[in-house]
């Protein structure tokens, strides 16, 4: 080989590729037959995959731009041999140290072990430096705690071997822990979804369909980053992940159409975070509350979906709210969208299907059933390819090569895998020392001892404590967190055990928008070129209205515990009741300031009746009544002015109103004689209560007797909806309030 030549193919990028080849080929193999278990792969293709991401990081940026080329080239040569010493190593070694050695390391175990603590230590500080530090704290934490002077965080403290063995030749905590498993393992082979779309620009052009719901409305582009985001989350598990495949579609597109860069972030990221709720991939903690509850991981994907409605469906509300506000109403190009994207988004789609038939119904293993499904996808998009660009000849194809698509999908599932393994590699160093310290069961049980004397009061500290987990550790660690320290005590006190689980599943979902390690809204806001604290401030007010979704499992816990017509009815006034408050925070009744604040203070208060009332029927009762009124209120406001030709003028006004309140009387009267008719079916039988009629005279004055009962003083909120709506309809609709007789349009 030449000299040219050789200078041609030996380059950076293509050693990546080829180590990145390596990983993928490992790791199938391993997802297909689990040969050695997930400890032994960890201890093995760890080294590989701090590597490759040694690789990616350095073709981005010199590490040391203090120092000449020559020592940086020097320096990432020597950490590429660090790990390539710990895998020769464990390759030979690892029965010795994981079973016959556990306690008595030798020296060489030592020293391999303290190589890979300082480079994993070195590479987060250059990946995640508040991590970093975080985990710097806690070593001097841990070898010192004894000098504190408070009694809560004394600790007899350690020695700096135990520091390193704990986090690295132990295997059960640490780099190689659970965390490490999880990245190489279940994680990585959803991954492969990823990858293959990427090969092939699915997320692209899935993107590309997606801005057909907003046609020509400007308002309605945030809203391709809410439903893209839920169709990747399908697939992602991971709010950063997510926020890193579609933000850098949805937040480019944004910004083109005149959304500010903070609020453009700060909409990827709430959508994103909705990627560890969105079945069938809902994150490690779903995983991981399978195995807690002991269950098949579909039972708990079937509570996901109730969870992931009210959350999509309560963002886009208040993302097109907030964007009224913001955005002209001018309208704009509508897209169009070529056949080979709108085939690819198909088989997107398609694929998902084909994972939760393979999980849901078939109830193959998540590791099979994601490599499958990745298979599956992989084929029908070579195939596609093959027809479009050699058959049709399609000029979308562009100049896309096949074998080109094939390596974009390796590198991207390498690049992933590698990001999220060093991450989670850096957290099992900091839930090992926290372990080894004990702070985090000595804050759980203050936290816990605090609130037992009342339920509520233990909620709202479990919630607390939660936050605090989750300002320094991510989603997973603080839902494992929960579940050792929370769920327990609250099994004790009566609550389901479901209730329990998902509680702190949500509390470490919204955990993630807590600094500092929000990767979310980092991801977000560096895509943005944004403010990464102001990102996430504005992703707390768009997420606040829904967070409350975390107690109100509490009160409608048929949400998570009973799948069923009784699942669909909770999720419901949850839904009703995050639309309602979302619009109190966000939305707008009126131009006058104290009017507005009033009747949306009002709206606040029968959401959260709807959604905290203990009384199912009572609840029900107000959420109907309330979409009742607003509705009727609307409807009646139309059909006048459709009855009258758009004429206008305070009987026209009346006439709405007039309209709006006997519908709401009908409404109560036809709920009143169903109760009736019920409460007389419980106690004489079906035919008695199907001799009951709705235009019996008898019912009638029975209903006029009872008004008093009926009509309470919840009534007169949903009077006053129901008239605010009827009033300002026609207004909307160009019919104004006159003070002379009624004068045609």
């Amino acid at each position: 080989m030449t000299h040219a030549a050789l200078k041609t193919y030996a380059t950076l990028k293509n050693l990546t590729f080829v180590l990145a080849l390596i990983q993928v080929v490992w790791l199938v193999w391993f997802f297909y037959t689990g040969l050695g278990g997930a400890q032994e792969l960890v201890a093995r293709v760890m080294s590989l995959a701090l590597i490759l991401q040694l690789l990616f990081m350095y073709q981005d940026r010199y590490f040391y731009k203090w120092l000449p080329p020559v020592a940086n080239h020097l320096l990432v040569a020597l950490y590429a041999g660090i790990c390539v010493y710990s895998f020769v190593y464990f390759s030979f070694e690892y029965e010795r140290i994981a079973i016959y050695s556990q306690g008595s390391y030798t020296q060489q175990d030592f020293v391999v072990g303290l190589l890979m603590f300082l480079l994993v230590m070195e590479l987060s500080r250059l990946a995640h430096p508040v991590l970093f530090w975080t985990n710097v704290v806690l070593v001097v934490y841990t070898l010192w705690g004894y000098l504190s002077p408070i009694d809560f965080f004394w600790h007899p403290g350690t020695s700096f071997y135990r520091v390193v063995t704990s986090s690295t030749v132990e295997f059960s905590t640490g780099i190689y822990g659970l965390y490490g498993q999880l990245a190489l393992t279940l994680i990585a082979a959803f991954l492969l979804l990823a990858g293959v779309a990427n090969g092939f620009d699915a997320q692209r052009a899935m993107i590309n369909v997606v801005r057909l719901v907003a046609g020509r409305s400007r308002q309605l582009i945030p809203q391709t980053a809410v439903v893209g985001s839920s169709a990747i989350g399908m697939i992602s598990g991971s709010g950063s992940a997510n926020a890193a495949v579609v933000g850098t579609i949805t937040i480019p597109l944004m910004k083109r159409y005149g959304v500010p860069g903070t609020f453009a972030a700060a909409v990827e990221t709430a959508a994103s975070m909705g990627g560890l709720l969105m079945p069938p991939m809902m994150g490690v903690g779903a995983f991981l509350m399978s195995e807690f509850l002991g269950v098949p991981y579909w039972d708990v994907v079937m509570r996901g979906f109730a969870l992931a409605f009210v959350y999509y469906a309560s963002i886009a509300v208040a993302v097109y709210l907030l964007c009224v506000r913001l955005l002209p109403r001018d309208p704009i190009e509508r897209p169009q969208v070529p056949l080979y994207d709108k085939v690819k988004t198909g088989i997107f789609f398609a694929s998902v299907l084909y994972l939760i038939y393979l999980m849901g119904v078939v109830g193959k293993g998540e590791l099979l059933a994601a490599l499958y499904t990745a298979s599956f996808m992989l084929a029908l998009l070579v195939a596609v390819f093959l027809w479009f660009r050699y058959a049709l000849k399609d000029p979308a194809v562009g100049e896309e090569t096949l074998l080109g698509n094939l390596r974009r999908a390796v590198e991207t599932h390498a690049e992933m895998t590698s990001y999220l393994t060093l991450l989670l590699a850096t957290l099992g160093i900091m839930i090992g020392l926290f372990t080894v310290t004990g702070f985090i069961n000595r804050m759980g049980a203050m936290l816990l001892d605090l609130g037992a004397w009342n339920i509520a009061a233990m909620i709202f500290m479990a919630w607390i404590f939660g936050w605090l987990a989750g300002a320094g550790l991510p989603p997973t660690a603080t839902y494992i967190i929960g579940a050792v320290v929370i769920v327990r005590p609250m099994q004790q006190l009566g609550i389901d055990p479901w209730v329990a689980h998902f509680f702190v599943f949500l509390m470490s979902v919204w955990g993630e928008l807590s600094p500092p390690t929000s990767l979310t809204a980092a991801v977000s806001a560096r895509i943005a070129n944004a403010s990464f604290l102001k990102t996430m401030y504005e992703a707390l007010k768009i997420c606040a209205p829904i967070t409350l979704m975390t107690f109100a499992i509490f009160t409608r816990s048929n949400m998570v515990v009973n799948p069923g017509w009784m699942q669909i009815a909770d999720t419901a006034l949850v839904l009703i009741s995050t639309c309602g408050i979302t619009f109190a925070v966000f939305g707008r009744f009126h131009e006058k300031a104290s009017v507005d604040i009033t009747l949306r203070a009002l709206l606040a208060l029968v959401s959260f009746v709807t959604m905290f009332d203990p009384d199912t029927r009572t609840a029900a009762a107000v959420a109907v009544v309330v979409l009742a009124a607003l509705g009727i209120g609307i409807l009646a406001g139309y059909a006048v002015v459709l009855a009258t030709r758009g004429r206008k003028g305070l009987p026209l006004q009346v006439t709405a109103i007039v309209s709006s309140l006997l519908g709401i009387a009908l409404g109560k009267y036809f709920t009143y004689v169903w109760e009736l008719k019920d409460a007389v079916r419980s106690e004489f039988g079906d035919e008695a209560a199907d001799s009951i009629g709705f235009l019996d005279s008898e019912v009638i004055d029975l209903f006029v007797e009872d008004a008093d009962r009926v009509f309470g003083g919840y009534d007169l909120l949903w009077a006053a909806f129901a008239v605010y709506a009827a009033w300002r309809i026609p207004r909307a609709l160009g019919v104004r309030v006159g003070r002379g007789p009624i004068s045609g349009g």
